[in-house]
């Protein structure tokens, strides 16, 4: 991976203290004219999210004047990080993850990461759950806009104890302990340089979806939703970091945990139950490429399940959990028993993703989770995004493609796959009428 290193003010808001900070409700009389500067940037900082791009607003404000007031902007979001009222805090957050999703600004960051860090930081240790929910998203984008490098790697390994203890802290709250696995997760799989670091992690995440393994008379445990989204979360983690992991050591996990994943095929909760599946199919395409006549044991009742599942009608399962399941384990059991997959192509640009493997498709998924709709962007311009899905360097907004057929190359080749119907349908219909002709 690579190394890295028109203008609308927003008014007083009601509650905010006089340095700047929103405070409680006891404390209006005594505000002063200049005291929202936090809670007005962090409007402003919507607005302007809100309205799109920088480079798209009004034509009286030039690209460069835009990008220096989101700048500034942003710098009054970070510095929000550390007011006392935790709901202040939360917004401020919301406001980060935003920016970091809509905008690729890594120079930017780059200056501030000890300082957005540490709050991140204080965040987790002392805030409640929705707090500690949104600091562990931003926590994945931060390291997401820093990109790989030494300085990310010791950033890194600042973090880790703290995102392990709260994934396996059970006085913690369950969605934000489900919100750490999955920080957890993507900033191993992003900065953890060594072969210790997704080991210990791997060892963690494991900890915790293995609460869901059969009990030893051979029952799922009944979990509640929450509980389920927490060991779904931290085993879509756990299979993202196995597909980074060393053969040597890759080899050693399918070994000890191939007949375990397995296990959780026949939990109650559909998303657990697809989140398995699909690691069942990263596993066996990552061991097929090392070993292209790998079957793991109980090959034949695995693939029994999977088609089972593919098929379920069971009336208990809600509708569109049943077209869910059916769905996802039908392209499951193609990539278990075939190492086939639906291929599907991400178009951004000029550019675009062909998601033709297991392991591709893993990948992307996690990186849709964190970056949403600023997806598409980042893989335009992040460094570390292209770098993750094999492109080069960010081509040039204005670029454009290399070559672009003409109306007669793509009129030969309209004509040249109608020709190729035509003769597939002739034969198909020569079979039917030999079947149908009398004796």
């Amino acid at each position: 991976m690579p190394k890295r290193r028109g203008k609308k003010e927003g008014g007083s808001r009601r509650g905010a203290a006089p340095n700047g900070l929103p405070q409680s409700s006891d404390e209006e009389d005594h505000r002063t004219p200049d005291n929202a500067s936090i809670a007005s940037s962090q409007s402003d900082m919507h607005s302007i999210l809100e309205d799109g791009d920088v480079e798209g607003r009004s034509d009286e404000v030039d690209e460069q004047s835009a990008m220096e007031e989101f700048e500034e902007k942003l710098k009054d979001v970070i510095d929000g990080l550390t007011q006392k009222s935790s709901k202040g805090r939360t917004d401020c957050l919301k406001s980060l993850s935003a920016a970091f999703c809509k905008k690729y600004i890594s120079d930017f960051i780059f200056d501030r990461k000890m300082t957005v860090q540490d709050c991140l930081e204080r965040c987790l240790k002392k805030g409640k759950a929705d707090e500690q929910i949104h600091a562990a998203n931003c926590l994945s984008l931060l390291f997401l806009q820093l990109g790989a490098s030494d300085e990310t790697e010791e950033a890194f390994r600042a973090v880790r104890g703290l995102l392990q203890t709260l994934v396996l802290d059970k006085s913690v709250n369950i969605k934000a302990r489900a919100a750490c696995a999955q920080s957890l997760g993507i900033c191993t799989f992003i900065a953890g340089g060594e072969i210790e670091d997704v080991t210990e992690a791997m060892r963690s995440l494991e900890r915790v979806f293995g609460a869901s393994y059969l009990k030893g008379d051979g029952t799922p445990p009944c979990h509640s939703p929450d509980v389920a989204t927490l060991h779904s979360e931290a085993l879509n983690s756990w299979a993202l970091l196995l597909s980074i992991s060393s053969p040597n050591v890759f080899q050693g996990y399918v070994n000890s945990h191939l007949s375990r994943v397995s296990e959780l095929l026949q939990s109650g909760d559909v998303d657990l139950r697809i989140t398995a599946g699909e690691t069942l199919a990263v596993m066996y395409e990552i061991a097929r490429d090392e070993d292209s006549d790998f079957v793991g044991e109980d090959f034949d009742e695995l693939c029994q399940t999977l088609k089972q599942l593919s098929t379920d009608s069971n009336k208990y399962i809600a509708k569109k959990d049943r077209k869910q399941q059916r769905s996802s384990f039908r392209e499951i059991l193609r990539g278990v028993e075939d190492g086939d997959i639906a291929r599907n192509r991400i178009q951004f640009g000029i550019e675009s993703l062909m998601l033709d493997s297991w392991v591709m498709k893993l990948h992307y998924d996690s990186m849709c989770t964190v970056l949403g709709t600023g997806m598409l962007l980042h893989m335009a311009e992040n460094e570390l995004v292209r770098d993750i899905f094999g492109f080069g360097a960010p081509i040039p907004t204005n670029a454009k493609p290399s070559h672009k057929p003409s109306r007669l190359e793509r009129h030969l080749y309209n004509a040249a796959a109608f020709k190729a119907r035509t003769k597939v349908r002739s034969k198909n219909r020569d079979k039917r009428s030999a079947a149908l002709a009398p004796e």
